[in-house]
Parts: structure tokens; sequence; C-alpha cells
């Protein structure tokens, strides 16, 4: 795993085995391009790198603050789902890309999820699971293509991390460098970007 924090350094962790393989050693120093070097040369490829985000404390407070399931003057409400709300999931995905389901990985039976309804059916999800052994809360957001550019997919996650907070997990939003609306969407939800995290990819 390489996990590189904005404006510092880096971390890198590996097994005894694949330190061996790579060349690595405990303790010691390596940059970027010396690491992509010997990655390269012992045939190891990385997945693609993660941005990782996460709220800040004074936006944890400002989450909670909001924590609610109300209808707004728009019609939208926003809370969450269980296992009566099946059907409205099912329907939710068979009207989501394919990709979408694939790539965002939102499932009922999560841990925690969340919708925002608008006139009754199900436009934007979010689900979230922890992370074997951590408090984090890592999540995901889908939301129907018609229903893009109102701000639900923001609503929805705020709403998804107030729940977290209130559960003692810390809400983990993750994306691929190169998909400019999820970064979008995370820094517009208030999101802080705190490190790129990447891993070995499975062969």
């Amino acid at each position: 795993m390489v996990l590189e924090p904005i404006g510092s350094g880096g971390i890198v962790t590996a097994t005894s085995e694949e330190a061996g393989r790579i060349g690595l050693v405990a303790g010691a120093t390596i940059d970027r391009t010396a690491l992509a070097d010997a990655l390269a040369a012992a045939g190891v490829a990385l997945n693609g790198a993660d941005a990782l985000w996460y709220l800040g404390i004074e936006e944890q407070e400002a989450v909670r603050r909001e924590h609610a399931s109300r209808e707004d003057a728009d019609g939208i409400v926003v809370r969450r789902l269980g296992t009566d709300d099946a059907d409205l999931f099912r329907a939710f995905e068979a009207a989501a890309p394919e990709s979408d389901l694939d790539e965002a990985f939102v499932e009922l039976d999560h841990w925690l999820v969340v919708g925002a309804l608008v006139d009754g059916r199900l436009a934007c999800a979010a689900s979230a699971y922890p992370w074997s052994g951590t408090t984090l809360a890592d999540l995901g957001v889908i939301t129907l293509p018609e229903r893009r550019g109102r701000g639900l997919a923001r609503r929805t996650v705020r709403a998804l991390a107030a729940h977290a907070l209130d559960l003692g997990h810390e809400p983990q939003y993750r994306c691929q460098l190169d998909n400019a609306a999820s970064m979008a969407l995370a820094a517009s939800a208030g999101l802080e970007r705190f490190a790129t995290w990447d891993v070995v990819a499975e062969d």
C-alpha cells in the first residue's frame, strides 16, 4: 500500500515477502520515482491511486446540525433506507447505469444506507461499510442521470456522514483521481482531500 498525504511525505507498507521482492528496507526512505522503478523491476503493478477525503472537525459539527429526515420546500426527502425499502431500491438499481453500480458499490444491505427521494422515488443513494479493524466508514454514492445537477448527491452524502458520525465512525470518501465529477462532489459536500492511496493490483 502507498499512502501519500497532501503536502507531506508518504508511507509504503508491504508484507515481508513483498518488501523483499521489491527491495524495500524497513525504516528506509525512498522517493516516488525510485519506488516506481523498483515496482516495475519487480513486475508489480499498482491499481491506480484514489483520492481520500474526510470531514474536518468544524464540518463534522455542521453536518451533525443538518442531521434530520425532513421534506424540504422542494419536495425532496433524505432519509435512511432499510429492508422495507427493497422494492424502492430495486427500481433505483434498474434505472441506474451499470457502470455506476459497479464503480460506486452502493448496496441496500450495507452497514449504513441513505437515500434522496423525489416524488416518492429514489433518485440518489449512498451507502457505507466499516473498514475491517477501523472506525472508517467507506462510502459510495449514485445519482440517477436524469436527477443530476440538483445537489442530491451532496445532500445525501452529508446526511450519511451525519449518521456515520453519530454511530462513532469517520466517513471516508474515496474516488479515482481522474473522476472529475466525483472529485467535485467531494469538495461540494464539504470534504477535505487528505491523501492519495494506492494498492497492488489484483492478478
